[in-house]
């Protein structure tokens, strides 16, 4: 029995330690007024380092144990879906002054945070907020209801100092998305049925041109054809990180 127990606590031990090291894709976005580092948590979960200010993108508890992350100074979530917006991950993300800002119906669902609707436009603590709606235009549920209906969910630009990043949340290749102009990054997601086929990620792109693009909350299978497609918009750079 001694020995069983010894065994086991090792295994919890190597077990824990293992969770504890994973290690989560980053990337710089290099700018004068600041560098953010961009780390990839999952899914459609991201974390924006802008130098003390650490902001969060749908931060979800599936993918990581968020209580070993830095508190949030800002959360941004995109819609109600519960692989956006996660409420155990609120929870382990707030400090005092954490500010959240969510979709109307999120909010309800929660109710944490600012509600933001599209086209609004502001500024706080130095981050520049830009809302936009993101929905579904071809990808339909079985009674015909598209799987994101407009009005309901939001994709953000923020201006972080020089930068300017589009996150698009869950949608297809919208008009308000195709008429952005100097996005310095773009994080699109590519995922059937609920999200974008390769040719609409590639057809964005071609629109509004970003000078980065990250694929995320994206469907692996479908990278070597995003690749193959982007060899022909040479303007655009594809960085493409395990989400």
């Amino acid at each position: 029995m001694k020995k069983y127990s010894l065994l086991l606590g090792i295994w919890v031990f190597l077990l824990g330690s293992s969770v504890a090291q994973k290690k989560f894709s980053k990337d710089t976005l290099h700018a004068s007024s600041g560098d953010v580092i961009v780390t990839f948590i999952g899914h459609a979960s991201l974390l924006l380092e802008w130098g003390e200010r650490k902001i969060y993108i749908d931060p979800s508890s599936r993918q990581a144990d968020l209580y070993q992350f830095p508190k949030a100074d800002m959360i941004f979530v995109t819609h109600h879906h519960n692989d956006h917006c996660d409420k155990s991950a609120l929870k382990a993300l707030t400090k005092e002054h954490t500010k959240t800002f969510m979709s109307a119906i999120a909010h309800e669902k929660w109710n944490q945070g600012m509600v933001l609707s599209p086209e609004q436009q502001l500024s706080i603590d130095g981050v520049g907020i830009s809302v936009f709606p993101a929905y579904n235009l071809v990808h339909k549920n079985e009674e015909g209801v598209p799987y994101h209906i407009e009005g309901q969910c939001n994709s953000y630009m923020l201006t972080l100092g020089d930068l300017r990043l589009f996150i698009a949340g869950d949608t297809e290749n919208t008009p308000e998305m195709k008429a952005l102009k100097n996005i310095d990054a773009a994080f699109l997601p590519m995922k059937l049925p609920y999200t974008m086929t390769p040719e609409m990620v590639v057809d964005a792109a071609k629109a509004f041109k970003p000078k980065v693009l990250y694929p995320y909350h994206y469907d692996k299978k479908m990278l070597p054809q995003l690749k193959a497609l982007m060899q022909k918009v040479p303007e655009v750079e594809l960085r493409v990180y395990k989400n």
